[in-house]
């Protein structure tokens, strides 16, 4: 873009442009103009539509030293080169156009072959800017789609690969993470053991396929019925789960516990060799702790394993709160 309030000026530096072999420069009149044309030309497909910039520094409007400190503070066109045009080498001038970003400068009355010089150059920077930063962009693109993966990979990492919920090691991890927490902030932390009841005779009868599809609807019958995005539901093992629950006391864990309950036997899984019942049905230990010094994660669960056995010793389908009398 050639930018001159002399259409005389304007004239001969496109005329000068054109025989170099730049087809159709575009102009602009003043300053303001030269700002809303550059505005027009910019997309958010395409960016600035300009490669470079050449204007005179001294219009009646805004001019060329403010042109280019515009341009240089709008991120969108700040790339673009800038020459100045200018009567006479006068130093201070000039370094108030450098100091506003110019890249380069002509004095006036212009000389044809210093100016494609250097527009030539002004050109070959403004493509090996769009070539940086095309490379940027693409290295940007693969670092964002490497933290993608690596972020699917530590979730696939966590979780279990039969059922989606979560697997042992995760839940190892949290448990951890939480009792220091619940320690430290002396607050209550629980658990829920949960066991398939008579699954070793439903898969007998079944088979393993089908003993899988019904590990993977009471894995999401239990993940859905959680109410909270801190509660954790992992795969323990075999056809053992167990769900932990931050800042959770014995009322509403044992609450929740039944709610599962429900949730699994409304699930009407057949169970045609169960002594319990005639679909799928679960039993559930509940434990809740309030971590102490020199206590470990572990207890934990081994209360909620032992008041899932007190369930499963007194009939499954069935919730039992561990340290519960009768």
């Amino acid at each position: 873009m050639v930018v001159d309030d002399s259409r005389l000026a304007r004239t001969a530096l496109v005329e000068v442009l054109e025989k170099a072999g730049y087809r159709a420069p575009i102009t602009a009149a003043s300053g303001a103009e030269a700002l809303e044309k550059l505005e027009a030309a910019w997309t958010e497909e395409g960016g600035a539509a300009m490669d470079l910039i050449i204007t005179d520094i001294v219009m009646d409007d805004i001019s060329g030293i403010e042109v280019c400190r515009r341009v240089r503070r709008d991120r969108r066109f700040g790339d673009i080169p800038v020459i100045i045009v200018t009567q006479k080498d006068d130093m201070a001038i000039l370094d108030q156009a450098f100091a506003a970003g110019a890249n380069d400068y002509l004095t006036k009355p212009i000389n044809a072959v210093e100016l494609t010089a250097r527009v030539r150059s002004a050109l070959a920077l403004k493509a090996e800017t769009d070539r940086r930063l095309a490379r940027e962009a693409r290295l940007r693109s693969l670092a964002s789609r490497l933290a993608m993966y690596n972020r699917k990979l530590r979730g696939l990492s966590n979780q279990d690969g039969l059922t989606g919920v979560a697997n042992r090691r995760h839940l190892d991890r949290i448990l951890k993470r939480e009792w220091s927490r619940a320690q430290r902030h002396k607050r209550e932390l629980a658990a829920i053991m949960v066991d398939i009841d008579h699954f070793k005779a439903y898969n007998d009868r079944l088979g393993h396929l089908a003993g899988d599809e019904c590990l993977r609807q009471v894995a999401q019958a239990l993940a859905e019925g959680v109410q909270r995005g801190v509660d954790l539901v992992a795969r323990f093992g075999g056809e053992e789960f167990c769900i932990l629950l931050p800042e959770n006391n014995a009322t509403t864990a044992m609450a929740l516990a039944e709610h599962l309950r429900r949730r699994v036997e409304a699930l009407g899984i057949s169970h045609p060799d169960s002594p319990t019942a005639r679909v799928v049905t679960v039993s559930l230990g509940v434990a809740t702790a309030a971590p102490r010094a020199g206590g470990q994660p572990v207890e934990l669960v081994e209360s909620a394993d032992l008041a899932l056995y007190q369930a499963k010793q007194r009939g499954r389908n069935q919730c039992r709160l561990h340290g519960a009398g009768d």
